[in-house]
């Protein structure tokens, strides 16, 4: 980060001295304006002469706090840019000295629930003598292309016959196959619990840790024992599963082979109810998916609920939640999608706002050099407020303070918790300001710092630079006297 940065300050400085050549144009300009005023109107330009010498001391002071306001303006950007290109850098990266959970949006597919049941099909094929020949010289193999391959893992069993009708032989197959046939989930009770964690957590991206609870119930719907499957699939996008359980009529099952989801299969008595309780702990980004319409089927009863800290929202064309309860200020909110008796070709997806990492340190150092200009518009306006001579010198450290606080902020997120980060940058600008100014100055100087750190959560900075823009003007205002100005106005009119 080092050499970035060294790099990038040498391309501000290059950049800063290609404008020497105008601002020295500009000064000559001045100059050679003032000769010839001189030469023209001696009395004026011995006015403005005295002025100036009068005034060359406090010009020259005021001037220094605007280069220090330069440079801290420099240095900031410098940090923007070397943050970015870590950040960036680490984003490529094919290895990792952190932690980096595989993370995509998760789909859930609704499970299915069969029974075994053997069926047994017929086919006839009318033979001629020439056909009859090869038969005969080649065997039944000759047949292979009018019939279903034998081999077939359904098959249960099998039996040729061979009948003569006149000259021609009647060639009968009769297979009797195992088949799969649906059975109608009684009820689905679905619950899944989205915690968001975010991005200025130090995460790369914004994802969520989630927990999923489903548990379902059919009925063998035969009058005689069956043998019945329940296909739980695995869900999609949820990188590693961790805590799975499946439990059957309250007894643990584990499957061997997971390939295609967890298969339970197992003798059912003619009407008797089965119950599956599936849970597990997963994580996943950008939303939650639960497919319904893989297969169309009708759905009795299905209960799901979704429990996020996060708003969301909903895919376009996506079943829309029957009810929906949301706390203050758009945070955590519960939703919940109650279908009895329908058939749906549509799914329920959620999507949630995604943060990056880099992104929200962009957007925070992006702001700082801004939030440094009003914090010297503030501490002007309350030295004038409280009557207090802030002197230019003075004014420049703490302009300098303030942004090395942010600059030491902006390193530290490559050691620390970004949060913490950016906090302890902060608090060290803060401290050097208060050392340059004083205490008197520290309700001026906390906007200064706290406007960037909003930006550090996600989603809100636009609520809590507003609170913090009519908490400033609250103290401005009660700091002025605005009370005896009021009186004032109103006994004047």
């Amino acid at each position: 980060m080092v050499q970035t940065a060294l790099t990038l300050l040498s391309q501000a400085l290059s950049s800063l001295l290609a404008l020497a050549v105008p601002i020295l144009s500009v000064l000559a300009a001045l100059f050679a304006a003032l000769l010839l005023l001189g030469l023209l109107d001696r009395q004026r330009f011995q006015a403005i002469l005295g002025w100036f010498t009068r005034h060359a001391a406090r010009v020259a002071r005021g001037l220094l706090a605007l280069l220090a306001l330069g440079a801290g303006v420099v240095m900031l950007e410098v940090t923007r840019r070397s943050v970015d290109v870590r950040l960036g850098s680490q984003v490529n990266a094919r290895y990792s000295n952190t932690s980096d959970p595989n993370i995509t949006e998760t789909v859930q597919q609704a499970p299915t629930a069969t029974y075994l049941a053997e069926r047994t099909y017929t086919r006839t094929l009318t033979l001629p003598p020439a056909l009859l020949r090869r038969v005969g010289e080649e065997g039944v193999q000759v047949l292979s292309p009018y019939l279903q391959d034998p081999s077939s893992a359904n098959i249960v069993s099998l039996r040729d016959r061979f009948t003569r009708s006149g000259q021609d032989v009647v060639f009968s197959r009769e297979a009797t196959l195992q088949t799969q046939e649906y059975i109608t989930l009684a009820s689905s009770k679905v619950a899944a619990d989205l915690n968001f964690v975010d991005a200025a957590a130090g995460s790369r991206q914004s994802y969520y840790n989630g927990a999923f609870d489903g548990q379902y119930a059919f009925v063998n719907p035969l009058s005689t024992p069956a043998t019945v499957r329940f296909a739980f699939p695995l869900p999609r996008g949820s990188g590693t599963l961790s805590g799975f359980t499946m439990t059957v009529n309250g007894q643990p099952y584990s499957a061997a082979d997971l390939t295609d989801g967890s298969v339970w299969e197992g003798q059912v008595a003619g009407g008797a109810p089965v119950t599956v309780r599936v849970v597990y702990r997963h994580q996943g980004s950008r939303g939650w998916s639960y497919d319904l319409s893989q297969r169309r089927e009708p759905v009795k009863s299905f209960d799901l609920t979704i429990r996020a800290d996060q708003p969301a929202k909903f895919q376009r064309y996506s079943l829309f939640p029957t009810s929906v309860d949301r706390s203050a200020f758009g945070g955590s909110q519960t939703l919940r999608w109650n279908l009895q008796n329908v058939i749906t070709a549509q799914n329920v997806a959620v999507v949630f706002k995604q943060g990056s990492l880099r992104e929200t340190l962009a957007k925070l150092h992006h702001f700082t050099p801004l939030s440094l200009l009003l914090g010297l518009a503030l501490l002007l306006v309350w030295a004038s407020i409280r009557r207090l001579y802030l002197h230019p010198l003075l004014l420049g450290m703490a302009l300098l303070g303030l942004s090395l606080g942010f600059v030491v902020g902006g390193v530290l997120t490559g050691y620390l918790n970004p949060v913490l980060a950016e906090l302890l940058g902060a608090a060290l600008g803060i401290c050097l300001a208060l050392l340059s100014l004083g205490r008197t100055y520290l309700p001026a100087l906390l906007p200064v710092v706290l406007a960037p750190l909003t930006f550090l959560s996600v989603g809100n900075a636009g609520l809590l630079l507003g609170l913090l823009a009519v908490a400033t003007l609250v103290a401005l205002l009660r700091s002025s006297g605005w009370k005896g100005w009021q009186r004032n106005i109103i006994s004047r009119d």
